[in-house]
């Protein structure tokens, strides 16, 4: 299902100084459409593709799954400001879903075996207060919590790899009919799991989920029948797998990579 239709700009001309105003993708806005379930963000660092992501976040007020609320964390300020000047055309209104940049579930898995460590501390604090079917009513409570968290998020999600932690926390926090905005979730992902986590998107899209995803991932971007969005460039174009420079180049590389280590 396709739960976010379109984004089109409310007025004449986008208004603003600055990042991200001066950005030529936000200059030439006009309207970007969604037409499959998964869409992603391709082109160069500072081409704008993450910005138009944190945007749509924005703009949907979409939950930050480890990072600061989109309403308050000050590096979206100018990205709240830019999607008050777009509209947001739905097909069906979801509130399901997350908005994740890599670099926030990091804070995520710490929070989390941080409110761990919390619960045992609490359990064992009530023994110095509490006796009876008080203590075993208190100590119920935080360790049911406990066990939830470890049954969703594993014992400690910083104790693993990158890579695994990534797809536990993919695993436990997808739910159908969800709109996902993510930026980069392919960067603790090795070749291995970038496959598991396309295999995650299938699952998901049979349940009606939708993503927008900004990847330089060869791997990532051939999800089949995907649209590719490319920020390189005055406007955001469509473009087909085999035409993005990421893929060429990699290809390129593969066949020999000999030639390219020449011109090091």
């Amino acid at each position: 299902m396709i739960a976010l239709r379109a984004i089109r700009r409310k007025r004449e001309t986008v208004d603003g100084d600055g990042y991200p105003f001066h950005l030529p993708f936000v200059q030439q806005f006009d309207r970007l459409e969604f037409r499959t379930p998964v869409t992603f963000f391709v082109g160069e660092n500072g081409s704008g593709k993450s910005t138009m992501l944190e945007a749509i976040a924005a703009g949907v007020d979409a939950i930050t799954a480890g990072g600061s609320d989109v309403r308050n964390d000050p590096m979206l300020a100018p990205l709240r400001q830019l999607a008050e000047q777009l509209s947001f055309v739905w097909a069906k209104r979801t509130h399901r879903g997350f908005f994740l940049r890599a670099e926030d579930f990091f804070n995520f898995g710490a929070r989390t075996a941080r409110l761990v460590r919390e619960l045992d501390e609490a359990a064992s604090d009530f023994e110095g207060k509490l006796t009876g079917y008080g203590l075993r009513l208190a100590q119920g409570s935080v360790r049911a919590q406990r066990a939830a968290l470890v049954a969703k998020y594993g014992e400690d999600l910083n104790a693993r790899s990158h890579g695994e932690s990534f797809l536990q926390f993919f695993q436990a926090r997808f739910v159908p009919g969800g709109l996902y905005l993510l930026d980069e979730p392919d960067t603790a992902l090795s070749p291995q799991r970038q496959l598991a986590l396309l295999a995650l998107l299938k699952d998901m899209v049979a349940q009606e989920a939708q993503f927008v995803i900004a990847t330089h991932s060869p791997i990532v971007l051939a999800y089949p029948d995907a649209t590719i969005l490319t920020f390189d460039g005055a406007t955001i174009s469509e473009t087909p797998y085999d035409a993005v420079e990421n893929v060429t180049l990699t290809r390129q590389f593969l066949s020999n990579p000999a030639a390219f280590l020449r011109r090091l």
